[in-house]
């Protein structure tokens, strides 16, 4: 189902078994903790300029990223451990971007931690797109 696992079979060792049903390490950790610090943010209607919001998306957003990175390029490496960690990390993240976000579209701390992941994501998914998979 890929609403809880979006992972081939090749890439199960990057899952859970949860009740029968396999769930994304990472988004395990991610979404959960998004939905606590949107609900958390909005209970205590945070304010919506932190001094410190872009340093503190990207900081968060990066260990993620660099992780996934990684596991591009070492498909059979890594640890469920750091995944659920890195999503926890991002969950936090973007909480608070898509926070601001939700009451003043296109934020600044949104825009750079788009732009983060596109400077990321991309060299990466060009450089292993034609790899052959595992299996």
């Amino acid at each position: 189902m890929f609403w809880l696992s979006h992972h081939r079979e090749e890439e199960f060792n990057r899952t859970y078994v949860v009740g029968g049903v396999r769930l994304c390490a990472r988004c395990l950790g991610t979404y959960p903790v998004l939905l606590a610090v949107l609900g958390g943010l909005f209970g205590l209607r945070a304010p919506l300029d932190w001094v410190w919001d872009v340093p503190a998306v990207l900081g968060l957003t990066l260990p993620a990223l660099v992780d996934w990175a990684v596991g591009r390029f070492r498909p059979a490496g890594g640890h469920n451990a750091v995944r659920t960690l890195t999503g926890v990390l991002l969950g936090v993240a973007l909480g608070r971007s898509l926070y601001v976000h939700v009451q003043r579209p296109l934020p600044t701390v949104l825009w750079a931690q788009a732009a983060l992941v596109t400077a990321v994501a991309l060299p990466v998914i060009l450089a292993t797109y034609r790899r052959p998979r595992p299996g």
